[in-house]
């Protein structure tokens, strides 16, 4: 998997993760697996869409996780 992504959750992460973090993570990913680094143009739409949507649901993922010993985090 892509190497310029980092964990999002604690204990990794001391605090919670940022909104730009979340969607640098999901750039990263939808770059990775488009194999585009920047969209021409014509792809440059669905290329956002999937930024959009991966980071969306990163999001519900982070908030959702339950950490040992730990208490549902807040959204």
């Amino acid at each position: 998997m892509c190497r310029s992504i980092k964990t999002l959750r604690p204990p990794v992460l001391a605090e919670e993760a940022t909104e730009d973090e979340i969607r640098a993570a999901a750039l990263q990913y939808v770059r990775k697996i488009s194999g585009f680094r920047a969209p021409a143009a014509h792809n440059r739409e669905v290329f956002e869409q999937a930024v959009e949507a991966i980071a969306g649901t990163t999001a519900d993922l982070l908030a959702g996780l339950e950490i040992r010993g730990g208490a549902r985090r807040a959204s």
